[in-house]
């Protein structure tokens, strides 16, 4: 015979995807169902809940290294490759997309894209977004590794690199790491600052992105630029 509480995950997991199916999961709920496949014999529900609260949420438990991952009771190296994989296909999915289509047709994917890169990162990065005349994504590099609150921006490296990549715009994406605070007055100083190096250069600053604590916030969008 089943065992009872075998019965109770199984149907379980399968409202769970009907759920999903309709668009009706919290974010834990969808970290539930992605644990259920990594680890199909055992209840996970207090396991995802007890991920998203120590680390702060889906995107930090999947931007989290696999030895911060293990280090949480009931994740297995095993489970922790499989949460590392998704994240990674994400960024795969997103990249793609940015390369295919121009970046202003559906800004979500470049928040997203810059969220998944950026959350979980315990000191600050500086990525540019290198892009075509069309606006699409040639190259993501980083442009400088700092400390937890600050990190440094070389204007002319960045001009220097859009010319020898033939960009036409730019896109800059920091984090914070230490804060849930938006743009500083030194982001938007510096922003200025490499925006008017550029356009002596007629390359476009298109926008300066800051991904603080799962929150996306765009200089564009603030009207800031």
């Amino acid at each position: 015979m089943p065992d009872k509480d075998e019965n109770f995950y199984a149907g379980h997991r399968d409202r769970l995807r009907a759920k999903f199916v309709s668009n009706q999961l919290a974010d834990y709920e969808k970290l539930e169902l992605l644990l259920a496949y990594a680890i199909p014999r055992r209840d996970v529900r207090p396991l995802a809940r007890s991920l998203v609260k120590q680390f702060g949420g889906v995107y930090q438990v999947l931007s989290a290294s696999i030895d911060e991952l293990v280090s949480v009771r009931g994740v297995g190296r095993n489970t922790a490759i499989f949460l590392k994989l998704v994240q990674q296909m994400m960024t795969i999915n997103y990249k793609g997309q940015m390369k295919d289509t121009p970046i202003f047709h559906n800004e979500t994917i470049l928040h997203n894209y810059c969220r998944i890169i950026m959350t979980g990162k315990s000191v600050e990065e500086l990525h540019i977004f290198y892009l075509d005349n069309n606006l699409k994504l040639i190259s993501d590099e980083i442009h400088t590794t700092g400390t937890v609150d600050s990190s440094a921006v070389y204007p002319r490296e960045i001009a220097r690199r859009a010319l020898e990549q033939n960009a036409r715009s730019i896109v800059m994406v920091h984090n914070h790491p230490a804060s849930d605070n938006s743009f500083s007055n030194d982001d938007i100083e510096i922003t200025k600052h490499v925006m008017s190096v550029l356009a002596g250069l007629n390359i476009e600053l298109y926008d300066h992105i800051v991904v603080s604590n799962d929150i996306v916030y765009s200089a564009r969008q603030l009207h800031l630029l």
